[in-house]
């Protein structure tokens, strides 16, 4: 896998979004790459259940500060229903 390349969660696809702005921040996108399937999931299911724009914009800036501060799930939050 090279180092640009973003893996998907479980159940849900990747929105292109949160691929990018992972593409664009080396350091988040290495825990990224690192953590397991499931666990991208929960990311993933986190930003896409912003309903706003705005929110999901949030979501994924404060997803990737978490993930380059090595954080490997989302915090404070329920988990994704779908799995």
């Amino acid at each position: 896998m090279s180092a640009k390349q973003v893996t998907g969660g479980t159940v849900h696809k990747i929105p292109e979004d949160l691929k990018r702005a992972l593409s664009t921040t080396p350091a988040a996108l290495k825990v990224w790459n690192d953590i397991t399937p499931l666990a991208r999931n929960e990311w993933i299911c986190w930003v896409i259940s912003g309903k706003k724009a705005e929110t999901r914009n949030i979501r994924i800036a404060k997803g990737l500060s978490k993930l380059k501060g090595g954080m490997r799930r989302p915090c404070c939050w329920a988990g994704c229903p779908h799995r």
